[in-house]
């Protein structure tokens, strides 16, 4: 899919602190994988590198949607401004549209921009989840997949 960009002080702050550039990157790398893993998502030899504020991933995922949502647990960690993805699809799929939220938006609002239809909110909530635990928790600077309507 290439190179994303996201805003780097917004996000997850799941980062400890190492000792030098090359344990901190490290560190980082084994944080992100441990996050991705424990959300669930299926994919083969992945492997995370970190280098600065980008992280690049590889593997296998099993849908375009968990590639997706890696790309965004990635992105929306706090020190991370880009995530060069380099995985594949086992099945390929459409892709999903990204959203950066600024201030002021929910998810009904941001649902009538790309459904013309703030009640399909849900769509949304749900083509986050589980990195989102409720429709309401959004904040400026996180990035949201906005799935294509069935």
């Amino acid at each position: 899919m290439g190179l994303f960009s996201f805003i780097k002080n917004a996000g997850a702050k799941i980062f400890g602190i190492g000792k030098t550039t090359e344990e901190k990157a490290l560190n980082k790398a084994n944080v992100l994988t441990d996050a991705v893993e424990r959300l669930g998502f299926e994919v083969v030899d992945l492997n995370i590198e970190v280098a600065g504020e980008t992280a690049t991933v590889w593997g296998e995922a099993d849908s375009q949607e968990t590639r997706e949502k890696v790309i965004l647990v990635l992105g929306n960690t706090e020190g991370i401004a880009s995530v060069d993805d380099r995985m594949t699809v086992a099945v390929e799929e459409p892709q999903a549209q990204f959203h950066t939220v600024v201030r002021g938006d929910s998810l009904s609002k941001i649902a009538k921009e790309f459904y013309g239809d703030a009640m399909k909110y849900p769509v949304i909530f749900e083509a986050n989840k589980p990195m989102l635990k409720a429709p309401d928790l959004i904040y400026p600077g996180q990035v949201l997949r906005i799935p294509a309507l069935d």
